[in-house]
């Protein structure tokens, strides 16, 4: 089942999430406990993050800090797989411009097609923590319109290597990220949603939002990329407060804003388990209002939490 002709066709409000690979040396039970509750809830289809590597320090033999690089939750393919065929539900694999090369990511795209894995999600990815800005891989991809173009061009039946001739075509469905509340990177809101539109125009057949917190930049966003010719599915990303410090945390990773009244009462919360009731009360406010709207589906980030998920679920799935 492609994700994004499910989107398309629905005629009510669809249940999805996202689940992250365990760290290093994890087990797919850590996997399970995210899923397995929210079962109950007939997700459509599970998104699988990707990592890139990440920096860490560590003192050598003579005593020295040496700074390395590792990447702390491998095995997105693995896990992806493993889901899909468990639980029986449609997948979407996160596949990453960042930290990888070209090369790196034929190969891995060759795997997800044997492996029958055709629904991506196609993001750039992040920046290493230490680097100003982002620095894309030697023979790796800078934006992830050019992995957009990759991917069409596995498609066709072309590979990174001119010589390989009746190369199978690939059947890759890609979704790509939008960003209710601005990228980081782009220098205006309309400079923003023209690089939105050129990566649907170069292949994005759904959009899934960065996470926000006030439903009136859902829609406003929904309305200017109408305006500018976007014409397909835009889902809706929400995520549960979870504890006290997400407050600030969040803001500063996902460049976001809280609306007032929530950073208020947020910041009047004594422990963490007081903001997570207020994250789940205001997650379920959030989702009743959208599913009301008819969004094509209400996509949550579950960081690996699912009993705040489970809650917002049983009140309006």
């Amino acid at each position: 089942m492609k994700v994004a002709k499910l989107l398309r066709d629905t005629k009510k409000t669809l249940f999805t999430f996202e689940i992250l690979p365990p760290l290093k040396g994890g087990s797919f039970a850590e996997i399970a406990h995210t899923i397995e509750p929210l079962l109950e809830f007939s997700p459509s289809y599970i998104n699988v993050t990707s990592h890139r590597d990440e920096t860490a320090y560590r003192t050598n033999a003579q005593g020295y800090v040496e700074r390395f690089t590792t990447k702390k939750r491998p095995g997105s393919v693995g896990v992806a797989t493993a889901i899909k065929f468990r639980y029986k539900i449609p997948v979407v694999a996160h596949v990453l411009c960042a930290g990888f090369t070209r090369d790196e990511t034929e190969d891995a795209l060759i795997d997800l097609n044997f492996l029958e894995m055709h629904n991506l999600l196609v993001l750039r990815g992040d920046k290493m923590k230490a680097d100003p800005a982002f620095i894309p891989e030697t023979g790796g991809h800078a934006h992830a319109i050019d992995l957009l173009r990759q991917i069409g061009n596995m498609n066709k039946g072309i590979y990174l290597n001119s010589e390989i001739e009746d190369a199978t075509p690939t059947r890759f469905s890609c979704g790509v990220a939008g960003y209710p509340e601005i990228h980081s990177d782009a220098k205006s809101a309309e400079q923003d949603l023209q690089y939105l539109k050129e990566k649907v125009d170069a292949g994005g057949e759904y959009i899934v939002t960065q996470m926000f917190f006030d439903n009136n930049k859902y829609f406003d966003f929904v309305n200017r990329c109408r305006q500018i010719g976007i014409t397909v599915p835009i889902v809706p990303g929400l995520k549960p407060i979870a504890s006290k410090n997400q407050v600030n945390i969040l803001p500063e990773l996902f460049h976001i804003g809280f609306p007032e009244i929530l950073e208020k009462e947020l910041r009047k919360c004594k422990t963490n388990e007081q903001a997570k009731n207020m994250g789940t009360e205001w997650i379920t406010m959030q989702a009743k209002e959208l599913k009301q709207a008819n969004v094509p589906a209400i996509h949550v980030y579950t960081f690996g939490i699912p009993d705040n998920v489970y809650k917002m679920c049983k009140e309006v799935f």
